[in-house]
């Protein structure tokens, strides 16, 4: 830094120099006065190029400093992101693991044949929480790298397949399940992408407005055309969301106040935001507790 200071004030000092020198050499007689003004054009030549060199490096300076800063504070993000992880996934595996353990004491101590094999569908039941969690992990792992296979997809085809499947599902029960896809005048255009992870994207958001909602209340799910774009609205008349929870909806493991009384891995939404941003598109939530409560997930994807 010291160094590229003097090298700054070196036009200036260069200039001081040649007005002595031009002064000491020309008389100051009025017809020379010329001499003097060259001086000090060089003199005031140098000290300009100084002040622009030296605004030069003290913006240059400021910039690596404002870059090292924000650069440091996405490491402390990211570090804080990190430990975020780490601590939901321990008591995301503690969790089944001391299912595992509770249910093989008891069939240690078990005194009778059936005692003992009813302790067996809970050791079962933790196993297969932890095999849904470690799936999704590796899935989550695996959108990072796979190729998508992209090929032209019908998402009004793809959402009534997938509202037909969430109908028979156990988590429906008692929902008013509705799909609301244009044919007319024209149905929805094509979209270019994988459709098994468009599938997946979609089947997590229904599931979730299902199983988050009670009996009696309504899903819907939508799609219109908008701007070269699909947009896919997945409504319910749910509790709602709280709005501090929102913005951590889509981390990895994140449960929400509201999903932690229900069986999941919290890795749902983290999977819809990586398959949506897979295909240039976008994933947004609104919320609502009081009046008409209720939860709207809004997909939107790029028209092929």
């Amino acid at each position: 830094m010291k160094l590229r200071i003097a090298a700054a004030c070196a036009p200036a000092l260069l200039g001081a120099a040649a007005m002595v020198l031009l002064q000491r050499l020309w008389q100051p007689v009025p017809l020379l006065s010329v001499k003097i003004d060259f001086g000090l054009l060089a003199f005031f030549g140098g000290l300009l190029l100084s002040a622009v060199w030296l605004s030069a490096v003290l913006s240059r300076r400021a910039f690596v400093r404002q870059r090292s800063f924000l650069t440091a504070r996405e490491r402390m993000k990211h570090a804080e992101a990190q430990r975020r992880f780490i601590r939901r996934l321990d008591h995301e595996l503690k969790n089944p693991l001391t299912g595992i353990r509770a249910a093989l004491a008891n069939l240690e101590g078990a005194g009778t044949p059936g005692a003992a094999a009813s302790a067996i569908p809970d050791i079962q039941h933790q196993v297969e929480r932890l095999a849904r969690l470690t799936s999704g992990l590796r899935k989550l792992a695996d959108l990072e790298e796979i190729p998508l296979e992209n090929a032209k997809v019908d998402l009004g085809e793809l959402l009534r397949e997938t509202v037909d499947a969430m109908r028979a599902h156990p988590s429906g029960a008692g929902r008013d399940l509705r799909l609301v896809v244009p044919s007319v005048p024209w149905p929805l255009p094509q979209i270019t992408g994988d459709r098994d992870l468009l599938s997946l994207m979609f089947f997590n958001l229904v599931e979730n407005a299902m199983k988050y909602s009670g009996r009696g209340d309504a899903v819907e799910v939508r799609a219109i055309e908008q701007a070269r774009h699909v947009l896919v609205e997945i409504a319910d008349t749910g509790p709602g969301i709280p709005a501090d929870e929102i913005p951590r909806l889509f981390e990895e493991l994140y449960r929400g106040s509201n999903a932690r009384g229900c069986e999941g891995s919290g890795l749902g939404l983290a999977l819809v935001r990586r398959v949506a941003d897979r295909h240039a598109g976008s994933v947004t939530v609104r919320s609502r507790r009081d009046g008409r409560r209720g939860t709207i997930f809004a997909v939107s994807l790029p028209v092929a």
